[in-house]
Formats: structure tokens, C-alpha cells, sequence
């Protein structure tokens, strides 16, 4: 079998692949500076780091490495708002823990480390084939952690948006310092960010078509912060201190045995959050394109991207659906779009990173609230109490706790809730049938012959009938059924419409079984073959009954059932004076009751 290494990169849409990559750097570029200096400003810009570089660089390398190594060939691969709030926090973290004078770099190297290890994890992820894993979880879910990002985003923005500097903490402590910061309004700053904002959202289509919005609202706003308000005391990424150019250093992995278990956690939430946010937004390329991408290999494309974004520097991403998009409305075909992005980005990096130092921070926060603005599910939140209040309710809870505790508890809180519930569902619709009849009875499909075979038994024959997949919540309504079993001398067990027979409905089966037996009850087991009666046989359930009792056919059962207790059956027609079918009747000369031999059952064939 021939394995393919790289993406799909040919020359045959040339133009189309090179203007949509370039279409996709102008919108990467301020974004990537946004995504950057709002990190450093969130770990107050500790010494030794340029936002705007690990920003840029982290679009460059993840772009690069993701379009030659994925599995998705008009992916566009970049620091994304959900990649970037949970960069912020590690980050926050690691310098609170080791602060810079004390530990000159050291919490910086640990959180591109973090970095690395969720690289590496996701190309694990990839080649264990995990791909149509990664996202199979509730939309409820889903929805809450994406709304609970953009939240967090948007709270991350407060500070610079009104000219204050970051306090720190999180959101706890931009919430905590809120009423702080509104009577310290930096009235330039606040009109910058919000000049910004309505740049994005008023543009003209006929402009966004040609020029992308946050191009020209970065422009604008730095071109206005130069000429208008020069002489204030504007805050840009100038201020945040140098911003060197040229390629970076080499960022060793380093790590302490203090950290290694919460370095552990970060990186897992990292890989498992790009992993979503990229296969996601590859299912929206399949769906623009009509082609079918590769998801472990996209996994596999994705954590090189990241392992290398670590090594040199940059921040973590993913596939961003935005710059998707654009690159493939835009006319891009196949991996060569990514290609000439990343190209373009490398060389503004090297040659024009001066120019961004004039930036005004303002604008970059009102880039990135736009951004927390759209990743939020307004259309879910709007209408999701009116399709489930219980969905509502897990997302509402994954939103709570994605802000105020952290993404891996929402995630695994909403998903076990969501799962029990649904588990509750399935175990009541798959109730439903499992059905015990003593006499005819429409609720089972009996042919007119076992209908007559089962009423002439006068409520001495139990069908226990079971249908469908006997998951483990069946295992209460198998146990209630059991209690119907009294004053009966036959239970038929019908396991005919039974694809799947878990463990826990196997050992309630089991005891049902065991107890009819203990009670001196005929006990007849229909339709258990391939699966289903290996299952019974690791149990030792088939060594309960004789093997003549052991029947692939409803009605061949029921004959058996009925030539047993006959006498009984006889004994109850004597007493009626109402004319009841009789036995003889139903089992008539031309149809003899015939019981199988050990050898003659095991010959029957199996279906």
C-alpha cells in the first residue's frame, strides 16, 4: 500500500492557489499580531518576549508545515481565538509560577514546550487514526466551549480596548478590576478600538471583496494614531518593547518534574482543541470544495505544525475557518495556497516587521473582540432552549465553566452529562421492547399458528421477546420483566431480533435464566447465533438448559414448550365448560411435537 507523505500540490491551478494564498496572508497578518501581543499582554509582557513575533511566526510555520504535511488541500492553518485563550492561560500560568528576574526565561521556554508536546500528541493522534474520534461529541457541547472562547476573548480585550494595561489573573481578574478600569477610560484609545470595530462591521461589501476588513481597519487605525494623535500617549506594539526580525532562535524543550503534570494537562487541551478546530473546519472546506479530506493525516499535518510553531517560537494554531474560506472563494484548488501564504508571511517577517510597530494596541483589540464576537454560537444560543431544555441547559453549563473554570472540565462535564442523558434515552426507547406475553398479543409479529400454540398453553407459556441492540440500560427493564415470570411453567426466550447483547443485559438475562431454573421452570432460548451465542456460552448459560433447548425457530419452541406440559394444559381444558381449544388441536397428529438430540441440534445451521 502506498502511503502519501505530502498534501495535494500540483501546478495545475496555479493562479487560482496563488492569489488565494495571498488573499489568505493579507487577513493572517492581523490577526497573528492581535493573537500575539494579546498573550504577552495577558502575561504582562515578560521580558524576552515579542508578542507580535510568536504571533507571526506561529502563522508562518503551523500554516506551512499543515498545508505540505495535511490531509485538507485548501486548509489554512494559523493561530485561531480558541488555540490563542488557552495559550494565554498557560503562559499566565508559567510566568506567575516562574517570574522572569527570578527564572530569566525559563517559563517562556516551558510554555513553547507546551506548545511541542500538543504537536506531538497530535500526530500520535493521526497515526493511531483517531481522526473520526476527535469530533464525535454533542453539538451541545461543542456550541458551549466555542461561545465560552469567544467569551473569554472578548474579556481579554477589555483592557487594551479601554487603554488600561492587563491586570492579570485571567478573567477573574479583568472582571475584578472592571469598575477600576471604566473610571480610568483612555478616551483615544476607547475611539481607535471602536473606529476598529466598525470598520469590520460597516465596510462596504463592494470593499471586502477586494480588500479584506481587518486589513483595512489595522491601516486605517495606525495611519489615524499617526497623524491625528501623534502627540498623545497612544499605546502600539512599539511600546511592548523590540520586535526583532529576521529568523528566531531555536526554543529548546524544557521542562520541571514541579510543572510536568499541569505542562501534561495544558498540552492535552491544547492538541484535543486544535484537533477539533481544524477537522471542523475541514468539514466546512469538503463542503465548499465537494472533495473529501484526510482526517488522520490532516491530525498528523497539524501537530507537525505545531511541534516546529514550539521549536522556533511561535504560538499554537489551527485550521482557521475564516482565512479558509477567503482562500477558496478566492479561487485556491490544492495545498500550494497554503504554500504561498506561509511564503508571503516569512518574508514580512524578515524584511517588514519594523513597520508593525507603530500598531496601536486599541486596534489589534478591537481585531481580536470582533473575533471573540463571531466565535460565539449566536444562532444555537438563540433557538437551543426551544429545541431541548436539557441541551440548553449542558450548554449553558459548558459555557459557565469553559470562563470561569477551565476548557478540559467544561469539555468533560458536558460530554458525560450529555452522554447520560442520551444513555437514559436510548435505555428507554430500547425498554420499549422488551416484551413478555403469556397469550396472543399484536405488540410481537406471531404467525397465526404460534398465536394458536400460545393461547392453547392457557398462560403457562411465557415469550420473553426482546428486539434490537440489548444495551446496558436494558438490564432494569429486563429485571422488571422478570417478576411477570410467576405462576409459569415454560419460559421461552426469544433472542431472534437481537443484533447486540451487552454484557450488562447478558448477566441480567443470566439471572432471569438462572432464576426460572431454580424455580423448576422449562427454560427455551430462540434465535442465539453467531455473537450472541458465544456471549452466552463465555457466561456458561447455554450450560444451564438442555441442549435440545436451544432453537433458532419461535414456533418449533413453542411446540416443544406446549408437548411438556400437557398434561397440565389437559387437566386446565377439563375444567372449562366453555369449549377452549384443545390441546390435541393445537398440536395435531399431522404436525407432531418433535424434540431434538444433542447431535441433531448441533447440525442445525446458524443464522
Amino acid at each position: 500500500m502506498k502511503v502519501k507523505v505530502f498534501n495535494t500540490i500540483n501546478t495545475s491551478n496555479l493562479r487560482g492557489d496563488i492569489f488565494g494564498g495571498l488573499t489568505a496572508a493579507v487577513i493572517a497578518l492581523p490577526m497573528a499580531l492581535a493573537f500575539g501581543v494579546g498573550i504577552a499582554a495577558a502575561a504582562g509582557n515578560p521580558g524576552g518576549f515579542s508578542g507580535a513575533q510568536a504571533g507571526l511566526y506561529g502563522a508562518v510555520l503551523v500554516g506551512l508545515f499543515a498545508a505540505l504535511f495535511g490531509g485538507t488541500p485548501t486548509l489554512i492553518s494559523e493561530p485561531t481565538g480558541p488555540m490563542t485563550v488557552v495559550m494565554a492561560t498557560v503562559v499566565t500560568s508559567l510566568v506567575a509560577t516562574y517570574p522572569d528576574p527570578e527564572y530569566p526565561g525559563l517559563a517562556l521556554a516551558m510554555a513553547f514546550t507546551v506548545v511541542m508536546m500538543a504537536g506531538v500528541f497530535q500526530i500520535a493522534f493521526g497515526f493511531l487514526r483517531l481522526g473520526k474520534y476527535i469530533t464525535l461529541m454533542p453539538y451541545t457541547v461543542i456550541s458551549g466551549f466555542m461561545s465560552g472562547i469567544g467569551i473569554i476573548l472578548i474579556i481579554l480585550q477589555i483592557p487594551p480596548f479601554l487603554g488600561q494595561e492587563d491586570p492579570g489573573g485571567g478573567v477573574i481578574g479583568i472582571l475584578q478590576k472592571l469598575p477600576e478600569f471604566l473610571g480610568n477610560i483612555q478616551p483615544i484609545e476607547v475611539v481607535l478600538a471602536g473606529m476598529t470595530v466598525a470598520i469590520l462591521y460597516f465596510t462596504p461589501k463592494s470593499v471586502t471583496k477586494l480588500v479584506p476588513p481587518q486589513l483595512v481597519a489595522l491601516i486605517v487605525g495606525t495611519i489615524i494614531a499617526a497623524l491625528l494623535f501623534s502627540g498623545a500617549d497612544v499605546r502600539t506594539i512599539g511600546s511592548l518593547g523590540e520586535i526583532p526580525s529576521g529568523l528566531p532562535q531555536l526554543q529548546m524543550p524544557i521542562f520541571t518534574f514541579r510543572e510536568f503534570n499541569q505542562m501534561f494537562v495544558d498540552a492535552t487541551i491544547l492538541a484535543m482543541l486544535g484537533c477539533i478546530d481544524a477537522l471542523l473546519t475541514s468539514v466546512v472546506a469538503d463542503s465548499l470544495t465537494r472533495t473529501q479530506h484526510d482526517s488522520d493525516k490532516e491530525l498528523i499535518g497539524q501537530g507537525i505544525g505545531n511541534l516546529f510553531s514550539g521549536l522556533f517560537g511561535g504560538l499554537p494554531g489551527a485550521g482557521a475557518t475564516m482565512g479558509t474560506v477567503v482562500n477558496i472563494n478566492t479561487g485556491a484548488k490544492t495545498a500550494l495556497s497554503g504554500l504561498t501564504r506561509a511564503i508571503v508571511l516569512l518574508l514580512v517577517v524578515l524584511f517588514a516587521s519594523g513597520i508593525t510597530k507603530a500598531i496601536p494596541l486599541a486596534v489589534l483589540a478591537g481585531i481580536a473582540l470582533q473575533v471573540g464576537i463571531k466565535i460565539i454560537d449566536w444562532s444555537f444560543l438563540k433557538r437551543a432552549h426551544q429545541i431541548s431544555v436539557k441541551g440548553a441547559a449542558i450548554m449553558y453549563g459548558v459555557i459557565g465553566l469553559t470562563v470561569f473554570v477551565d476548557l478540559i472540565t467544561a469539555v468533560g462535564v458536558g460530554v458525560f452529562v450529555a452522554n447520560i442523558l442520551t444513555i437514559e434515552n436510548l435505555s428507554k426507547l430500547r425498554s420499549e421492547n422488551v416484551k413478555t406475553i403469556t397469550d396472543a398479543d399484536d405488540r410481537i409479529n406471531l404467525s397465526p399458528e404460534e398465536n394458536q400454540l400460545l393461547d392453547s398453553a392457557n398462560n403457562r407459556i411465557l415469550l420473553f421477546h426482546l428486539e434490537g441492540p440489548m444495551i446496558f440500560g436494558v438490564s432494569k427493564a429486563i429485571a422488571r420483566q422478570q417478576t411477570a415470570m410467576a405462576d409459569h411453567d415454560v419460559l421461552i426466550m426469544d433472542l431472534s431480533d437481537v443484533p447486540h447483547l451487552g454484557v450488562t443485559a447478558s448477566l441480567a438475562l443470566e439471572n432471569a435464566i438462572k432464576d426460572a431454573c431454580d424455580n423448576g421452570r422449562h427454560v427455551f432460548i430462540v434465535g442465539a447465533a453467531g455473537k450472541i451465542k458465544r456471549r452466552l456460552e463465555k457466561l456458561g448459560v447455554l450450560n444451564l438448559l438442555p441442549p435440545q433447548h436451544l432453537l433458532m425457530d419461535r414456533k418449533e419452541a413453542l411446540k416443544q414448550a406446549l408437548f411438556l406440559i400437557s398434561d397440565a394444559v389437559e387437566a386446565d381444558n377439563a375444567k372449562k365448560a366453555d369449549g377452549a381449544v384443545d390441546f390435541n388441536e393445537a398440536v395435531s397428529p399431522q404436525e407432531p411435537v418433535t424434540t431434538l438430540s444433542p447431535q441433531d441440534q448441533s447440525d442445525r445451521p446458524a443464522i
